[in-house]
């Protein structure tokens, strides 16, 4: 009898007690009646989805989230989304994401440029691809800020690149790349600073009161990533939802099937209930669906608490709600709802720390019948110490 399984990943969720919501946290300060009915029937508890000594970036915990383990798989950020994209890598490749950040007093003050449109982004890069002109290095346009920029024949093991969000209001000159051929790096981000300083497009966004942006910021390197096939790993079938180049990326790579949804945008203003419906159609003929939400995780960096719950409780409504509801349908099921790692509004940035996670259906009981928050998952103390080892205990209860 198959069995069908959803995992609803609010990106980011995870914080700390903020004084704004009476010391209690975003998720414990959001109605989330849906995930409540998951942790209290179900089971809740934390999970570690970044290995010790590893960057505690989405991209390593997606990875783990996904059953698999970022010690053994990882090669480095960009090259996930460079799948995403269809760009071939040869074994001499590397290639590094390329964002357009914000600079003000000689910090970075915003590593998305203020969410720059992709039409004002793709003309930038454009003209800084000409102003380069290097037949071993290649521009490629994304979504908004998020970009990747391809070196052949140039060796970066050596080099440390810093990803911008994560740094928000530190000096710029001490987060800059650092190691072998690093300059080479330096050299394009201070070309494009002094190209975009004077450029059309900064000068309509500075009379519009908007974020100009400073510079391209290169960082999240790495070479062609190779992940064994979901189907073969785990026998299941797979589809993924997400407006995001780094998790869709994975999930090429993992074989699954990408769903688009009109209006997913990565960002607070996403089409929640496009991306629930998606979900609800995709368990029809796919064993599992991974459907990945970013806003919350853009509210952290933004330190914007109020948005943060806002986008938690969007997530709950018209995803988990809906999602959950479908599942009943089917005589197997199981859903897990959990975010990939903390962004806490008062840091701007990710970190290492467990987060919760909650699971209910076929064959799923706990012994904490609590809403769901960061608090009362550790209170279940079942902790998950192998953060890329809760995806078999999901599928094989």
């Amino acid at each position: 009898m198959t069995t069908k399984y959803a995992i609803i990943v609010p990106d980011g969720a995870a914080d700390e007690p903020l004084e704004v919501f009476s010391n209690q946290t975003p998720l414990q300060a959001a109605k989330t009646p849906n995930m409540d009915r998951i942790s209290t029937s179900g089971q809740q508890g934390v999970v570690y989805t970044i290995p010790k000594g590893m960057p505690a970036g989405s991209d390593v915990a997606q990875m783990c989230l996904l059953g698999y383990d970022p010690r053994r798989y990882y090669t480095g950020r960009a090259p996930l989304e460079a799948a995403a994209k269809g760009i071939h890598l040869g074994p001499e490749d590397w290639v590094f994401r390329c964002n357009m950040v914000t600079y003000a007093d000689g910090c970075m003050a915003d590593h998305s440029a203020g969410h720059i449109s992709t039409d004002e982004a793709s003309r930038l890069l454009a003209d800084l691809a000409t102003d380069v002109h290097k037949e071993n290095i290649q521009f490629h346009t994304g979504v908004s800020y998020r970009h990747l920029c391809v070196f052949n024949g140039v060796d970066f093991s050596k080099v440390k690149t810093e990803p911008p969000h994560d740094h928000i209001d530190e000096k710029v000159s001490r987060i800059l790349p650092k190691g072998k051929n690093s300059n080479l790096l330096r050299e394009i981000m201070a070309r494009s600073e002094e190209l975009f300083s004077k450029h059309d497009i900064n000068r309509v966004r500075r009379d519009l009161g908007e974020n100009p942006v400073s510079s391209v910021w290169l960082w999240g390197q790495g070479q062609r990533a190779l992940l064994d096939g979901f189907r073969k790993k785990y026998g299941k079938i797979g589809a993924a939802i997400t407006a995001v180049d780094l998790v869709r990326g994975i999930a090429r790579l993992l074989h699954f099937d990408i769903i688009e949804v009109d209006g997913a945008t990565g960002f607070a203003n996403t089409n929640y209930h496009g991306k629930g419906q998606a979900a609800i159609q995709a368990l029809e003929d796919h064993d599992l669906v991974f459907v990945h939400i970013e806003a919350p995780d853009e509210a952290g960096h933004a330190g914007n608490a109020e948005q943060k719950k806002y986008s938690i409780e969007q997530i709950d409504k018209y995803i988990v709600g809906p999602v959950y509801e479908a599942l009943k349908q089917y005589d197997q099921y199981r859903i897990l709802v959990l975010p990939d790692h903390p962004t806490p509004i008062e840091i701007r940035g990710h970190t290492p720390d467990p987060v919760p996670f909650a699971m209910a259906g076929t064959n799923v009981h706990g012994v904490l019948h609590k809403p769901f928050c960061e608090e009362n998952a550790f209170e279940a103390g079942f902790r998950v110490e192998q953060g890329h080892e809760l995806m078999e205990y999901f599928l094989k209860i």
